[in-house]
């Protein structure tokens, strides 16, 4: 097997397996579709594998190449964190560089925003990358400097600190309820509109333990993302879960607080290395105050 094989072979793999076809790989990094095809073809040589079979549908992936993809993706991550952590010594002191803060959606949609534009006009040389999913990524693999979690970090490389509870609970807009009536208990919740998962989620599992009858079939309205779960509320199309400061502020109707409530403690973390880092620290400072100041509202 040959040494030293230059990433930007492995860069046009993952491409390739992100794009499914050499052309849509070739775009996407700036270059031309020979010179994309001529890196795959090195690439299985240099491996000694095949890595993808041409069929009527295009490039298919070999169970070899869907093997390293997992190693290819770490590889992409740590060059971007290189970039990253050397964008902040540029020459000159204070906060400047890329850093790249990863949240859940309605988090990084409604909550972070005011905090991220108060930061940076604070700190205007500073590049903010969001990267929104409720997917958690991973701080020790540098998928992202700064991540904003619903739940206590465990690993111990981490620096986190806790920013307080966040409240869910069960909300419709006023003439919704106006026009279909307040359900007084859970059992007539179900006669309603109910806005929910697609697809099972642990919220959803930890959920239906201690709630009868809230499965998936329940569901009126069905949709794995949390911006589409709250604009069908704010659209007055059932009743649903949201953050109660985000109820609040939309001048939605809580329904059934007492029985649905769930606290999600939330945290700021990065890891540890990135302490020591002006960039790093600026953002995860920001990021807890604002939290810490959303999380009373």
């Amino acid at each position: 097997m040959a040494e030293n094989i230059g990433w930007e072979l492995y860069r046009t793999f993952l491409a390739v397996l992100q794009e499914g076809s050499l052309s849509g790989a070739a775009r996407s990094l700036g270059i031309t579709q020979p010179t994309a095809g001529r890196h795959i073809e090195a690439l299985e040589h240099a491996l000694s594998v095949s890595l993808f079979t041409r069929s009527q549908l295009g490039l298919q992936a070999t169970d070899v190449a869907l093997a390293l993809r997992a190693h290819a993706e770490a590889m992409q991550s740590t060059a971007a964190a290189l970039e990253r952590a050397a964008s902040g010594h540029a020459k000159g002191a204070g906060v400047k560089g890329v850093v790249r803060v990863s949240a859940s959606e309605v988090v990084g949609v409604e909550v972070l925003p005011p905090i991220i534009a108060a930061l940076r006009e604070a700190h205007p040389q500073l590049v903010v990358e969001l990267a929104l999913s409720n997917r958690v990524q991973d701080l020790l693999l540098r998928e992202a400097d700064i991540a904003v979690r619903m739940m206590r970090p465990t690993q111990a490389q981490l620096v986190a600190r806790r920013v307080g509870r966040i409240e869910v609970g069960l909300h419709a807009r006023r003439d919704y309820l106006d026009k279909h009536g307040t359900p007084r208990n859970a059992k007539a919740l179900w006669e309603h509109a109910v806005i929910g998962y697609d697809k099972p989620s642990p919220f959803l599992r930890g959920a239906s333990k201690t709630l009868p009858g809230f499965t998936r079939e329940a569901f009126a309205l069905r949709a794995d993302s949390d911006l589409a779960q709250l604009a069908l509320i704010r659209a007055g199309a059932g009743i649903g879960f949201c953050q109660v400061a985000l109820g609040r502020r939309d001048a939605l109707m809580r329904v059934l607080p007492k029985t649905f409530a769930f606290q999600l403690e939330t945290w700021v973390t990065m890891h540890e290395d990135l302490r020591a880092s002006p960039r790093c620290r600026a953002t995860f400072d920001a990021l807890a105050e604002g939290l810490e100041r959303y999380a009373r509202l």
